[in-house]
């Protein structure tokens, strides 16, 4: 049987193997998918050992960037997002990296929730690396303009610089902007700590603005509170996103794209009976 894992640490909280499971009895595909607990002093030798038979793993916290150094090629997303969360073994025996983030990402907006980005004015909470993840495919779609705003305002205009080349990107900090925006993606971790960004609610135009959490829960995060109050347009949680890249992971050892629709109500149903 084909095998496949989650490399993380912590890992027991994963839903990766419910989610390839559901994604292979749905396309007949024989494999077996489960987590893998890494040290975190010793990834690298952690897949090295698992891939001596594995075919393909994903990789969470706190490894990305690690996948990144480890493997022999990268596709061009991941080199850009400067992290790996997918890992492939290929015919002739070398990992390749790749980044399935901010395909996820795009496709949870784009085809699950109908969001248009095209002439949109977008605006990303976060500088770190699910930021960076997400700025290549988000720019690809053309939005009017991309904003990366950060508490520290060096490390959006670090990002800022390195994306330049695809698109209109600049930098802020939380407190510089006021004027609305259509759409909101939060990707700072604040809401793990139950806390909200401090950006102001000017930034949303009730009934029009589109407000996206990259994290999701049991209950609504503080960010998607926050938008449901002020009237956003539509306000999203990160469960579509883990979905939709893991679906991407799966086609790209598969080849098979499978449908997240079911996936993502159970996934639903799970979380709702904690």
């Amino acid at each position: 049987m084909d095998q496949y894992v989650v490399f993380g640490n912590p890992i027991g909280h994963s839903k990766s193997p419910l989610i390839h499971r559901l994604f292979a009895d749905q396309t007949g595909q024989q494999l077996e998918y489960s987590t893998l607990l890494a040290p975190l002093d010793d990834f690298s030798m952690c897949a090295q050992g698992f891939f001596k038979q594995g075919l393909g793993a994903n990789v969470t916290v706190p490894f990305k960037e690690e996948a990144y150094r480890l493997v022999d090629s990268l596709t061009p997303r991941a080199q850009r997002a400067g992290a790996v969360n997918t890992l492939s073994k290929l015919a002739d025996g070398t990992l390749q990296g790749d980044n399935t983030d901010g395909a996820g990402l795009v496709r949870d907006l784009t085809v699950n929730a109908g969001v248009q980005l095209a002439g949109k004015r977008i605006l990303l909470l976060g500088a770190g690396g699910a930021v960076r993840g997400v700025l290549e495919p988000l720019l690809a779609h053309n939005p009017a303009s991309l904003v990366i705003a950060n508490r520290t305002v060096e490390k959006a205009e670090q990002l800022a610089r390195e994306f330049a080349d695809l698109g209109p990107v600049a930098a802020s900090g939380f407190s510089w902007l006021q004027e609305p925006v259509d759409l909101i993606i939060n990707a700072t971790s604040a809401s793990l700590a139950g806390e909200l960004p401090p950006i102001s609610a000017s930034l949303i135009e009730p009934g029009k603005t589109v407000c996206y959490d990259m994290m999701y829960g049991k209950e609504p995060t503080p960010f998607c509170r926050w938008a449901s109050e002020h009237k956003a347009a539509k306000v999203l949680d990160g469960l579509g996103m883990l979905a939709e890249q893991a679906a991407e992971a799966f086609f790209i050892w598969r080849g098979v794209r499978p449908d997240t629709a079911p996936v993502l109500d159970e996934l639903r149903r799970q979380l709702a009976r904690g």
